[in-house]
């Protein structure tokens, strides 16, 4: 399956797709383990930012134009660091350990470089759409 742009299929088939979704899955499981009290706080708002990558992609997609997939692209992108600012939150009020809070930064790192890379690919006229 390649990382590419509009070559593929289905959204489905992009890398950062499938990476946005195996981050969106951690992160329920980390909040999992949340306190009852923080289902409508920190909860929720990380589960909303993490579903919301894989979601803005996809939807993104299925538009007709290169220039409104860039636009949902770069939603998702805000949803990275959305998420990341939680998962920074929750280790620091004690409710997510170190490591689960580094694995988010990461992903988000890594998922956020994914798809401005995609972007720079739709911006370039070379590109097959």
């Amino acid at each position: 399956m390649g990382g590419g742009g509009r070559g593929s299929r289905s959204y489905k088939d992009l890398d950062v797709w499938q990476a946005s979704m195996s981050l969106a899955v951690s992160v329920y499981r980390f909040t999992g383990a949340f306190p009852r009290d923080e289902l409508f706080g920190l909860t929720s708002q990380m589960r909303r930012a993490s579903a919301s990558i894989p979601a803005n992609i996809a939807e993104g997609y299925g538009r007709a134009q290169r220039r409104s997939f860039a636009q949902f692209l770069r939603i998702a992108q805000g949803s990275t660091k959305e998420l990341e600012t939680h998962a920074i939150l929750a280790s620091r009020v004690g409710l997510l350990p170190m490591d689960d809070a580094l694995h988010v930064e990461r992903e988000c790192d890594r998922i956020g470089r994914m798809l401005r890379n995609l972007i720079g690919s739709l911006n370039d006229p070379g590109e097959a759409p």
